[in-house]
């Protein structure tokens, strides 16, 4: 990578690795567990790291106020001083912010709408407070996937909309209904059908034979 433009310089003595696994548990989570000034500093890290792998970072100053309508030094300056207005927390959109900073150049392929993106997300005035869930990387990533799959299983529907069966017992509660049905259907046919014979015999014996 190129040094960076004046004003795009980073410091040094935070570890890449350490920031980004930070990111990704809170883009997982949407929740934070760490000092906001240290996490905010951060953010604002990674953020410049950013802003210059796209292609705009390598323009001139004049070329970059020509494409994006500022200098990057400026632009970067200027998603800073958003994200440094929040005093007390972050803002409630920190998990779109960390999906966004993970994944930039696949979400958007121009500098400028990924900018737009970013100020979006923290020119609102909401903020998260720290949470209080006991904090390692594997639960905090865990912990989104575990919510979603209990919503999903919490009210078990077929794909036709039929709630299955959940036990044994209820399994056999709707069998000896069945049982049941059937029986009664049995039954009827048979009533019928002695009914039948009867009104039959009946007929045979009041009709008038020929010697009388």
């Amino acid at each position: 990578m190129d040094s960076p433009q004046p004003g795009m310089e980073s410091e040094k003595q935070i570890n890449d690795e350490e920031v980004k696994s930070i990111i990704e548990v809170m883009a997982a989570s949407g929740k934070y567990w760490h000092d906001w000034d240290k996490l905010k500093g951060m953010l604002s890290f990674h953020l410049k790291q950013v802003l210059l792998d796209y292609p705009e970072a390598k323009m001139t100053i004049e070329q970059q106020q020509s494409c994006l309508g500022e200098s990057l030094p400026e632009l970067a300056k200027r998603l800073d001083d958003a994200l440094n207005s929040f005093a007390e927390g972050p803002p409630f959109t920190l998990q779109r912010l960390c999906e966004i900073l993970l994944d930039a150049r696949n979400i958007y392929s121009k500098l400028s709408k990924l900018a737009l993106a970013l100020e979006k997300n923290l020119l609102v005035t909401s903020t998260l407070t720290i949470s209080s869930d006991p904090y390692t990387i594997q639960n905090a990533v865990t912990e989104a996937g575990t919510d979603t799959e209990t919503e999903t299983k919490g009210s078990p529907v077929e794909s036709n909309g039929v709630e299955p069966i959940t036990s044994a017992g209820d399994a056999d509660e709707v069998m000896a209904e069945v049982e049941e049905a059937e029986v009664e259907d049995v039954m009827t046919v048979d009533m019928d059908t002695i009914e039948a014979i009867v009104r039959s015999s009946e007929a045979a014996d009041t009709t008038p034979t020929g010697d009388s």
